[in-house]
């Protein structure tokens, strides 16, 4: 049975990290599961909660942050959070280093309430994942947003005018009631929920989203639209998340402005909300993947939860040519792997992708081996000539268990993509077996510590010793099917030069080049052992 998914120490810091909190005290561990949230009140005794985080709101100073790690150490806390600048002094490092309890600093500015909201909200979001999702078929990592179009529509009715909550591209994340008050500008971008392109570049070039993002309160654009617009950046930290608009007629008051000012707050507490559904919902459909994929006793009930047990399906396998190491590549990679995922979720809404070592795997379901070759061409020529990724299918599986099966065929082909030895994007293994099998037996090759003599090896020696290049001629012999004219040439030699070369390199090799087993296994010997340099 798979586990339920419970937070643990080392997603929450993964998920507020850049944004909230940073370690500046001791050594999280982080697989040590979070139970919930403490808030410290000097004044009164918690109940004990095992694996608490623990809020300290209002304590400074070196001795009261050692004392708040003590007491949290004897609750069974996994963690506490300050207020950054945290005085760290020998006090506060003995005091972690003997209990286990690590110190995490609060970003200035940010709010206490929304720090406990929304813990408690990645919290309830992994007991969603564990427990709710177990049987959710496609809703599967479905983006727990939370109620942005109340919080718009809300805004709207306080400050008498259409609202948008956008992130910081432009996309439409929910809006109000009352559109039709607005401006064509406005129904353009409710209509392809994204602002226009020209007007977003208008506003670029008038410094507005510069000064949007450098205020703490409202900014009134005027100009760019028929109507003007009040904005106030949506921020968590010192991270902007996205902003929200409103279509005015006028200026707002004082008390509008302050509305706005609050109600971003908590537009900020949502949007957490939403990337830290969307992170959990994207790691378990991986996990699910994975397990799927590995196979195995808990195959069966993952491939049920991810909806892939009603018809065929088989596997793809995409990677992205190029160094693996370079940041470039890694950047592409994922920007393709997301591309695919969206690209199949079009296709059909079943099919589950994850990244998995370097590689993303999709499985999709199909009736066909061709109908995948059609989807995987569609998806390269859309994104060649600036990509250049490679997809390996594997053979059609009828249920979930022959997926194991597929997986390792779509990595054979792969792995044939990506050594050059097919000019195609897309490849079943059955369309590259035998360069396959080549790429298995020079791996067995490579292996030995000591291979046998061979007249392939001899021949190298004595090119090496000699300088020679009876190899090369051998070769290109055998590549021409031994027209000798044709060998010739390749090589850059007079015909007759070649004929003294190749009954040279029969001498020397103690080569038979008329037995066809021989001709054989030297062509071998030249693809599976490569000159040494």
């Amino acid at each position: 049975m798979i586990p339920t998914v419970r937070a643990v120490l080392g997603r929450i810091l993964t998920d507020l990290g850049s944004t909230l909190v940073e370690v500046v005290a001791g050594d999280p561990d982080p697989v040590r599961p979070v139970g919930g949230v403490l808030i410290h009140d000097p004044m009164d005794e918690p109940a004990r909660l095992p694996g608490a985080v623990v809020l300290g709101v209002g304590v400074a100073g070196a001795p009261a942050v050692a004392a708040l790690v003590e007491r949290a150490a004897g609750l069974g806390a996994a963690a506490v959070i300050v207020r950054s600048p945290v005085a760290v002094d020998d006090t506060v490092a003995v005091a972690v280093a003997g209990s286990g309890v690590p110190v995490l600093g609060l970003t200035p500015g940010a709010s206490w309430a929304q720090v406990a909201a929304l813990l408690r909200a990645l919290l309830a979001v992994d007991e969603f994942a564990g427990e709710d999702l177990a049987g959710a078929g496609e809703d599967v990592g479905g983006p727990l947003s939370g109620d942005l179009f109340a919080l718009a529509n809300a805004i709207a009715a306080l400050l008498d005018g259409p609202v948008t909550v956008e992130d910081r591209g432009g996309k439409v994340l929910a809006f109000s009631s009352r559109q039709d008050e607005g401006d064509p500008a406005r129904i353009a971008t409710i209509l392809d929920r994204q602002v226009p392109a020209e007007k977003l570049r208008d506003l670029e070039a008038r410094g507005a989203f510069h000064a949007l993002y450098r205020s703490e309160g409202p900014l009134y654009v005027d100009g760019v639209a028929d109507k003007p617009r009040v904005a106030i950046a949506v921020r968590a930290g010192g991270e902007i998340l996205g902003s929200i608009w409103v279509v005015v007629q006028d200026r707002l008051g004082p008390d509008g402005e302050h509305a706005l000012t609050e109600a971003a707050k908590v537009a900020a507490l949502h949007l957490l909300r939403r990337r830290a559904g969307e992170d959990v919902g994207h790691r378990l459909r991986a996990d699910l993947l994975a397990t799927v994929l590995e196979g195995g006793a808990a195959a069966p009930q993952a491939a049920a939860r991810l909806g892939l047990t009603a018809q065929p399906a088989c596997v793809l396998a995409l990677t992205v040519l190029g160094d693996s190491s370079a940041p470039d590549l890694l950047a592409a990679g994922h920007r393709s792997g997301e591309a695919l995922a969206l690209h199949l979720a079009a296709v059909h809404p079943r099919a589950a992708t994850a990244s998995l070592g370097g590689v993303t795997y999709a499985v999709l379901p199909s009736g066909s081996d061709e109908a995948a070759v059609r989807v995987a061409d569609t998806f390269l020529s859309r994104i060649a000539p600036r990509v250049p990724a490679v997809i390996g299918l594997g053979r059609l599986a009828a249920h979930p268990g022959e997926l194991p099966r597929s997986r390792a065929d779509a990595d054979r082909a792969l792995r044939v993509l990506t050594a050059g030895g097919t000019p195609h994007r897309v490849a079943h293994l059955s369309d590259v077996y035998v360069a396959s099998l080549l790429l298995e037996l020079a791996d067995r090759v490579h292996a030995e510590d000591d291979l046998p003599d061979n007249p392939v090896a001899r021949l190298r020696a004595y090119d090496a010793e000699h300088h020679s290049a009876l190899t090369e001629t051998l070769a290109a012999w055998l590549d021409t099917f031994g027209d000798v004219v044709a060998a010739a040439a390749a090589v850059h030699i007079h015909p007759n030069t070649f004929r003294y070369r190749l009954k040279r390199l029969a001498e020397v090799a103690d080569l038979d080049l008329a037995d066809p087993g021989a001709r054989f296994e030297a062509m071998l010997h030249l693809r599976l052992t490569p000159p040494t340099p």
